[in-house]
């Protein structure tokens, strides 16, 4: 059984300490730039409007929300939500991470293939990511005590949980083709300037790690499953 199981540790400690180094890297940045003022003493607030209203985006509300660093585009409301230290903030690290919001605004608005693709999956990665764990515990106890199906149920829950990870591998072309937008705009509406433009860029580049490490979470959990799941079959 994988209780406490050495192997887990092994296939799981890797991108943990990835996942580790991304956060670090993540509050690092966004505390350095936060604290920089950008030149045009633009809020984040007045660059979502901004760069909303260049990108034909008029009909795209924002909204603030409390949680830090949770600033995110809501497709299905078509609102973008800025945290306190971003939307209040005149920094430089307020106009990247707004930028990159606007960034999944306006694949939303051009139908971009993985972001639609990425929505679609919302509802099966939900509930792949609980139900997977679940039917593999589940599957193991079964096959334990006997039960002929417990493998079956196992396998049930690989495939569920696959779906979450098939959710992160898709949203990683998002968050990078956000970001290539987001410098793209900042670029061509002059809002920074060169050494700004550096440092929003800087953010950005932080942020992309997290999606990574995530990635690779549910890569290794899920090859940790498939692991057990065959060596059950011996």
């Amino acid at each position: 059984m994988f209780f406490f199981d050495p192997l887990w540790f092994l296939i799981m400690l890797p991108p943990f300490i990835f996942m580790l180094y991304a956060q670090a890297k993540v509050s690092s940045t966004f505390n350095k730039y936060s604290k920089v003022a950008n030149s045009q003493r633009i809020t984040g607030v007045e660059a979502a409007h901004r760069l909303l209203g260049a990108n034909g985006l008029n009909n795209v509300k924002v909204e603030g929300v409390k949680s830090r660093l949770g600033d995110h585009y809501d497709p299905s409301k078509k609102v973008l939500r800025l945290s306190p230290a971003v939307a209040s903030t005149p920094s430089v690290a307020a106009l990247g991470i707004v930028a990159h919001e606007v960034g999944h605004a306006v694949q939303d608005k051009v139908g971009y293939a993985f972001l639609r693709f990425r929505t679609s999956l919302v509802p099966a990665a939900n509930l792949g990511s609980t139900l997977g764990y679940i039917f593999v515990i589940l599957g193991f106890l079964l096959a334990m005590f006997g039960a002929k199906f417990g493998m079956t149920v196992v396998w049930a829950g690989v495939f569920l949980f696959s779906l979450a990870v098939i959710f992160s591998l898709v949203t990683l072309p998002v968050e990078f083709n956000a970001s290539n937008r987001a410098r793209q705009m900042l670029r061509s509406t002059g809002m920074v300037s060169v050494q700004e433009y550096n440092g929003a860029s800087a953010v950005l580049s932080a942020a992309a790690l997290t999606y990574v490490a995530a990635t690779l979470q549910a890569i290794a959990q899920l090859f940790y499953f498939v692991l057990l799941a065959l060596g059950s079959r011996r």
